[in-house]
This record gives structure tokens, C-alpha cells and sequence, in this order.
């Protein structure tokens, strides 16, 4: 079994001719100033899947492994369209405020001159993408029920069609001389879509900047080649003319240079970039506790429907706070709560006898009982409120129902190597996202005993 997360990867749709790609992209990373260390390479050797960077000396941690000149980077303002793009930005905005980007790249796919030719060269094989929204929709279910993927696979497709039909197509077809007929076609953009979620960057806003939109997401030649681990070896930096991938620890010759991705759940991983670390490496992974499911469990303990309404009106109280809403949930991390004050909130209000809530709603959930700052771990649950715990425990017992196998069947399908060898690869990789969920879960039953 692989012990380290990997994107699918194999030759990719914009090869020149019988060149060797990586051959090809790395002359073209001489001609536009993108400088890679001489103690690193591109190679298909010592990487875990396909395409990676592997250091061909050591690298101490702090040195530069490469240079990514801003001229280099493929996005909305850098592409031969830009101007165009940048001229109809307001009849371009979108949920996601990808389409420029997207608009972007469908232009310099079919445009036989793109300055990028040789960088789509090593580009994954968009029909071999391995996102959960290219499963069959039944798989999909079956291997993930209960993971939360099937739910936001659903709504990100609803969302990309839409998308597609009301902006991108008519835009396309108001441009005939730019974008030919062949990729006027649903099924490339959800293609190219999945590429832009897996393998593009977006510039994180200076502290100042906070209150604005999110900066667009861009694709970083060299930058994407780097696959993720949690325990990553290396991080990209930005700066005003260039981006700059450097060691964050020391890297062994031979060893494979990985980035990260963010501190990201295997569910996540799985969603958005195809692929998970196998448990235990992500040290990242998270289970959700749905909050509707916590108002369930809370109904549940219901006897008099005075009882039921007065849950009801603490709900909405809740809900009046920001705390709880019908699609959120309660993220719990392997050591901590990610969602400590949403969680403590939420069974503190659920749980208080009716005469104290009275008092707590009458000062707009002020007052002087409140937590001490810092954050909740996963060993301070046995220290909760008795009946905090017990409603606890009830919605992860509800929670662990949604899942199609318990803890002990996945369990002794992953400990039989022989077994788990003959899952196909979309069988094991919902297997580790489902395990790692319920190994958090069933840790945090235990501790609300």
C-alpha cells in the first residue's frame, strides 16, 4: 500500500509531436525565465505517481527550488484573451469566479500557437481524471455514503451547469473567430473545471485585505507538479514578480519534493483533488457531525411537544447567532475541535435547564459564562457537562448510521492486505476516507462515556 498522497497522473493531451515533454517544458521554462534549481528535476522516477520533482542533490531547508516569473503564470490576465476578458468582467461573474480562468484556458487548449503548448504537455489526461464527479453516480453513493463527498459532488455539478449554459457557452458563441466548436462541450468544461480545482493557486490576501473578494485562481507551471502530503517538504511564496517554491525542511537526494495543498480532510482530498492519503498519514483528516443532526438527536430526548417547541425556539436562537444552520456541521479533528464555539454554543443552549436559557436569550447569549480562550481538544470532552456529553454521543451514534458499513467490516478489509489488493482504486480510496472518518468518531464515543 502506497504511503504517500498522490495525483493521478499520465502523458498529457497537448504533446508536441514525438518531443519528449518534459524535454519540451523545461526548454520552454528556459525561454520565459522560470528558473528550477540545479539540485532538482522533473522526472517520472522516485515520484508517487507520474510527473513530480525529486531533488537530484540534498537541499537544506530554505533553499530555492525554483522561480516562477508572474510573465509564466496562466491565468484570466496573462492569457491571449485578457483584454477581452478583462473588458466583459462583469458579464463573466460567477458563484465560483472561475469562468475567466476557464474562458482562459478553453481559448488556449484549440489555439494551435498557445504560448503554454508545452506546458499542457505535462497536463493529467482530462479523460482519466479521478474526481468523485467522474464516478457513476451509483458508485459514487455506495462507496461514499456518509462522507459528505456524494452531497458536494451534487451540488458543485448543479452548480458547473449552470455556470456553463447560462455564462460560458453564450460567451463562446458570441466569439466563434476565439473559441472553435470542439470545445464548446459540457463535458470538457466539468473536465477542465476539476483541473482548475486540482492543480491551480490562489494567492492568499495580505492581512489588510481581508474584507475582499478572494484573489482568482491561476495555473503555476513547475508549481503544479509538486504533489501533497501534510507532511509536506516544501512551500510556494509570492511576491510582486515572482512566485518561489522553497525547502521548508531538509530534502535527502533522491527523495520527492511535495507541497501542500492546505490542511485538508481526506473527504476533501478525495473531492476536490482526486485522490487521499492513506490512514494514518493524513494528520489533517476530520470527521463532521452534521448540525441538523445534533438538533435530531436533541428532538430525540423530547417527551411533550411543549419539550419539542422549546428545542425548536432554542434552535432558532442558535441559528440568530450564526452559530448552527441546516447545511452546516461540526468539524472534529484527530487531537481537537475545529469548531470549538459552534459545538460548546450549540450543547451549551440545547442542554441549559428552560429557565436559564430564558435569562441567556434575554442578553442576546451574553453574560459572563463564557469559555476561556483556547481551543477545545478532542481528551477535554470527558471534562464537558454531563448532558453536553450525552447529546454528544447521541449525534455521533446518528452520525455513524449514515455510513452503508460499520468501523469493524472497513477495519478488516484494510488489515487484509491480500483483501484490499483486490478493491479496485475508487473502492480503496472511499474505504480510507470512510475509515479515518469513523476513527475519529469512535474516538470521540469512548470519550463521551
Amino acid at each position: 500500500m502506497a504511503t504517500q498522497a498522490k495525483r493521478p497522473r499520465v502523458a498529457g493531451p497537448m504533446a508536441c509531436g514525438d518531443q519528449d515533454p518534459v524535454a519540451g517544458f523545461l526548454s520552454w521554462c528556459r525561454r520565459v525565465g522560470l528558473e528550477l534549481s540545479p539540485k532538482v528535476e522533473v522526472s517520472r522516477q522516485g515520484t508517487v505517481a507520474g510527473y513530480g520533482m525529486v531533488a537530484r542533490e540534498s537541499v537544506q531547508a530554505g533553499e530555492l527550488l525554483f522561480v516562477v516569473p508572474r510573465a509564466a503564470i496562466l491565468s484570466q490576465h496573462t492569457c491571449s484573451i485578457g483584454g477581452l476578458l478583462e473588458r466583459e468582467r462583469g458579464a463573466l461573474q460567477s458563484q465560483s469566479g472561475w469562468v475567466p480562468l476557464l474562458l482562459a484556458l478553453l481559448h488556449e487548449l484549440q489555439a494551435p500557437a498557445s504560448h503554454w503548448r508545452p506546458y499542457f504537455a505535462l497536463w493529467p489526461e482530462l479523460r482519466h481524471l479521478k474526481h468523485p464527479m467522474f464516478w457513476p453516480e451509483e458508485e459514487r453513493r455506495r462507496l461514499l455514503q456518509g462522507t459528505g463527498v456524494p452531497e458536494a459532488v451534487e451540488k458543485d455539478l448543479d452548480s458547473i451547469r449552470s455556470e456553463y449554459h447560462s455564462i460560458v457557452l453564450p460567451f463562446m458563441e458570441a466569439h466563434p473567430d476565439l473559441f472553435s466548436l470542439r470545445v464548446h462541450s459540457l463535458e470538457l468544461y466539468l473536465q477542465l473545471v476539476a483541473l482548475v480545482m486540482a492543480y491551480s493557486f490562489q494567492e492568499p490576501l495580505e492581512e489588510e485585505e481581508d474584507e475582499k473578494e478572494p484573489n482568482p485562481p491561476m495555473m503555476v507551471p513547475a508549481a503544479d507538479i509538486l504533489n501533497h502530503l501534510a507532511n509536506h517538504n516544501a512551500n510556494l511564496e509570492y511576491s510582486v514578480d515572482c512566485l518561489r517554491m522553497v525547502a521548508t525542511q531538509p530534502i535527502p537526494k533522491g527523495h520527492e519534493i511535495f507541497n501542500t495543498y492546505g490542511q485538508m480532510a481526506n473527504w476533501q482530498l478525495i473531492h476536490m483533488y482526486g485522490f487521499v492519503e492513506p490512514y494514518p498519514d493524513n494528520t489533517d483528516d476530520t470527521a463532521d457531525i452534521q448540525m441538523v443532526t445534533v438538533r435530531e438527536a436533541a428532538l430525540q430526548g423530547t417527551k411533550t411537544e411543549a419539550e419539542r417547541l422549546l428545542l425548536y425556539e432554542r434552535w432558532d436562537f442558535l441559528c440568530k447567532l450564526e452559530m448552527v444552520g441546516e447545511e452546516g456541521a461540526f468539524v472534529i479533528g484527530r487531537e481537537e475541535v475545529l469548531t470549538e464555539e459552534e459545538l460548546t454554543t450549540t450543547l451549551k443552549v440545547l442542554c441549559m435547564p428552560a429557565e436559564e436559557f430564558r435569562e441567556f436569550k434575554n442578553q442576546d447569549g451574553g453574560g459572563e459564562d463564557k469559555r476561556e480562550e483556547g481551543s477545545l481538544t478532542v481528551t477535554d470532552i470527558p471534562k464537558l457537562e454531563a448532558s453536553w456529553r450525552q447529546l454528544l454521543r447521541n449525534s455521533i451514534l446518528l452520525t455513524l448510521q449514515t455510513y452503508a458499513t460499520d468501523l469493524k467490516t472497513d477495519k478488516d478489509v484494510l488489515s487484509n492486505k491480500e483483501v484490499y489488493a483486490k478493491l479496485s482504486w475508487r473502492e480503496q480510496q472511499a474505504l480510507q476516507v470512510r475509515y479515518g472518518q469513523k476513527m475519529i468518531l469512535h474516538q470521540l464515543l469512548e470519550l463521551t462515556n
